[in-house]
């Protein structure tokens, strides 16, 4: 073993504390690094590997009643490979252990073996028999949820019959890999599932005897998706067709494909802050170090030892410690990555779990982390070469002493002695106290980062549903139906009010852009469901034109009092130019609002509605359920506070777990920059404390003084992180801003709180390890060492 690698460990075993630290912020960046594109390349091989082996469709459509003899013409399109064509609807299903009526999506399965398109991934059970009308597939996210088995019945009103259908299997689809319903912001397992049928008795029970109303299309390597959608248009048009959409507008892909994108925004945010905050912390030590060694390096230089020799051997002790901290990152991230995409595999039902670690990954995060040490290494160790033997051994120059701005003020007589020594010695070192500060402010970031979440939920839980939707139902008919269904509905079991509803499928253009979404038409009264400006002021709905919401109009390029051409895509198929009259806050869906009559006048048509939105009694909300699962004519239901409940199970289970990790890798990161700045200040003033001692300064002043200095950082980092922090929360808005789906910037004071105590706590941690080895120093030894 060489002299130099001799010294190299002997060094690292004297700084192992310092360099745990180093190594432990390291292991954070790499270990989140590893996680999330590991993740996101299991996501990314298992959903193509199920799309392709399940034959998942690249083009959808839903109509009214087309012929079967439609089928050869749709297969004629320019692109068109196979065809699949299928009877779906939603029934209203009475579930024993669910108190609320649920809502059941039924699909047709040919007579004998797999769908073209869309097939299906038998979990458990048998297919269903021809000759038995009752026997149905089921999805396992609805079998699991409300702890159902085989041989179980449940009742369903089909076509206004009600009919009891038994499960026979449990069945995955590629094509509710996210299920839920429209609408929604969250799967709702026990209240949404969908079955598959024999198509011969789906057909029969819906009068669609050789008809379809769904069609599934793939397309051939290359083909122009857009020219097909064109094309598929056109020929179902005159059937009822709203509009045909790609697979990535299809909403169980489009939810995966937005998870995905928000893995790849973690990927990127979390190991730059962890990655930067080590390499200044290995500048730091680096550039202490070299400082001190400033003899030795002469000597070794007097000996013959070359520039790059005593270069690398500064910079190995950086890499060793990088090396270290990032073989434990790779390790613990492939660990949190295997149980991350277990979570998803629960998750999004994949019919396989098979996670095997991505070396290119592991390679590229350790890579990435000794890229980050050599460049925090690099102005250090690029100082050792530059001196020359005979400067080296002279000591350096000394600081320059100079007074402090307080005292340049003439303050100095209201600020105590240890404070102004405190001030002085941060003025010495702006660069090191900046840099410093700027590495405890991260961990206040990534601390208020973490406490965004659950803010964010709970204000978009309060907006959604009790400020603007605050009905306790909602009910879809099957069919239009005219006012005297609110008659009805008005003298069901505890319901207080009723507000109708008319909702038009439209596509909506201005200028080049275009989005497909929908009109809904709202009376006069609207208190239970209300459209709320920036404000969160009700907005009034005029005579004539829309409302749009905030984000709708924002993908379109439109501002109020412009115009928009909206195509209604039923009935007559009308289009026309509306004007903009308000924009209306909201976190779900790209939605247009406008008055109830107005939309009467423009479909052309009388009065007619698609659903209401009922106030209930909760005295008797069990008796309205029971009612409701037996009404030929309603389609779904959705009860609000079942879906706020869903909401907030769903989210709970992993928010605290997010959390915790949260504190840890903030903590990691306050003790790296607070120990390291105080060990190294420690290391510097040694001489200059114990003479303090000696001259008759108590423990608790010495401490005062080299600690004030770091409580000082720390204090002033606080605010600065707060706004790093506030400021990586407003990018994580806008990347993670869906067509689905947005995140409000909402962040509570005590968010801000908890991230400053947090990070205080932390500090005093460091601190306190630090005043240890202070009330440990040998006064004698360290009075004998030279300047």
């Amino acid at each position: 073993m060489s002299m130099l690698t001799r010294k190299l460990w002997r060094e690292l075993a004297e700084t192992k504390g310092q360099s745990l630290a180093i190594g432990a912020v390291v292991a954070s960046g790499v270990a989140v690094f590893v996680m999330s594109l590991s993740t996101l390349s299991f996501l990314r091989s298992t959903r193509d590997a199920y799309y392709d082996r399940y034959r998942l469709g690249d083009v959808f459509a839903s109509l009214r009643r087309a012929p079967d003899t439609m089928v050869p013409r749709l297969e004629a399109i320019d692109g068109v490979g196979v065809v699949q064509t299928r009877v779906v609807t939603d029934v209203t299903l009475a579930v024993p252990s669910v108190e609320e009526p649920a809502t059941g999506r039924l699909i047709s399965i040919p007579t004998s073996g797999q769908p073209k398109l869309n097939a299906i991934h038998l979990r458990n059970g048998r297919l269903p028999d021809v000759r038995h009308s009752e026997e149905v597939l089921v999805s396992e996210a609805f079998f699991l949820a409300n702890k159902m088995q085989l041989g179980d019945s449940i009742s369903a009103v089909l076509n206004g019959r009600l009919q009891e259908l038994r499960i026979v299997g449990v069945a995955l689809s590629p094509e509710y890999v996210f299920q839920i319903r429209a609408g929604d912001i969250l799967p709702d397992d026990r209240r949404f599932g969908v079955f598959w049928m024999n198509r011969r008795h789906l057909e029969a029970a819906f009068d669609m005897d050789g008809a379809f109303n769904d069609v599934s299309l793939r397309l051939l390597r290359g083909s122009r998706v857009d020219d097909v959608l064109d094309a598929v248009d056109r020929l179902l048009k005159p059937y009822g067709c709203v509009g045909s959409y790609s697979r990535e507008d299809q909403i169980s892909a489009s939810f995966l494909d937005d998870e995905i994108q928000q893995l790849e925004g973690m990927a990127v945010v979390a190991p730059v802050i962890f990655l930067g905050v080590a390499a200044f912390l290995l500048n730091v030590v680096l550039s202490r170090r070299i400082g001190t060694q400033r003899e030795i390096i002469a000597t070794l230089k007097a000996f013959g030892f070359g520039n790059w020799e005593i270069a690398w051997h500064y910079l190995c002790s950086a890499v060793l410690v990088t090396l270290a901290g990032a073989v434990v990152g790779s390790l613990g991230g492939t660990w949190l990555a295997s149980g991350l995409a277990r979570l998803y595999s629960e998750f999004y039902k994949f019919p396989e779990y098979v996670y095997r670690p991505d070396w290119r990954v592991l390679i590229v995060g350790v890579g990435i982390s000794l890229l980050a040490a050599t460049l925090g290494g690099f102005r250090a160790v690029r100082a050792s070469m530059r001196l020359m033997p005979a400067e080296a051994m002279r000591p350096a120059a000394p600081s320059r002493y100079r007074r402090s701005l307080v005292e340049w003020l003439g303050l100095s007589w209201l600020v105590p002695l240890p404070a102004r020594m405190i001030l002085r010695q941060l003025q010495r070192r702006p660069m090191s106290s900046l840099l410093a500060t700027l590495g405890i402010s991260a961990a206040v970031a990534v601390l208020l980062m973490g406490n965004f979440s659950p803010d964010a939920i709970a204000y978009l839980i309060d907006f959604q549903f009790k400020t603007a939707q605050r009905q306790d139902v909602q009910v879809v008919f099957e069919e239009h139906l005219s006012p005297d269904a609110l008659f009805d509905l008005k003298h069901m079991p505890g319901v207080e009010a009723v507000e109708p509803f008319r909702a038009v499928s439209i596509k909506m253009r201005h200028g080049h852009r275009e989005r497909r979404t929908s009109i809904m038409g709202l009376g006069d009264r609207r208190d239970l469901y209300r459209l709320l400006g920036a404000d969160e002021l009700p907005i009034r709905l005029p005579p004539s034109g829309l409302v749009l919401s905030d984000t709708l109009a924002k993908m379109l390029g439109v501002r109020a009092g412009e115009t928009v051409t909206a195509e209604v895509l039923e009935g007559k198929r009308l289009t026309y130019e509306l004007p903009v009259v308000g924009l209306a806050r909201e976190y779900a869906g790209l939605n247009a609002y406008c008055d109830l009559r107005a939309l009467h006048r423009l479909l052309q048509e009388g009065d007619v509605l698609s659903g209401a939105f009922l106030s209930v009694n909760a005295d008797h909300r069990q008796e309205l359920y029971q009612e409701l699962k037996q009404t030929p004519v309603i389609a779904s239901v959705a009860v609000k506070q079942a879906t706020i409940k869903r909401f907030e199970d769903t989210i709970s289970e992993n928010l605290l777990t997010f959390q915790a990790f949260n504190v840890v890798f903030a903590a990691i990161i306050a003790i790296g920059v607070v120990y390291n700045t105080a060990r190294i200040s420690l290391d510097e003033r040694s001489r200059e404390l114990s003479t303090m001692r000696v001259i008759g300064f108590s423990r608790g002043e010495v401490s005062t003084i080299l600690l004030g200095e770091l409580a000082l950082l720390t204090i002033v980092a606080v605010p600065i992180g707060w706004l790093i922090g506030y400021s990586f929360c407003y990018s994580m808005v806008l990347g993670f801003e869906t067509e689905q789906y947005r995140i409000p910037l909402a962040i509570q004071p005590s968010s801000f709180a908890v991230a400053a105590l947090v990070t205080l706590i932390a500090s005093a941690a460091s601190g306190l390890l630090v005043r240890r080895r202070l009330d440990h120093m040998d006064l004698v030894e360290v009075l004998k060492s030279r300047e």
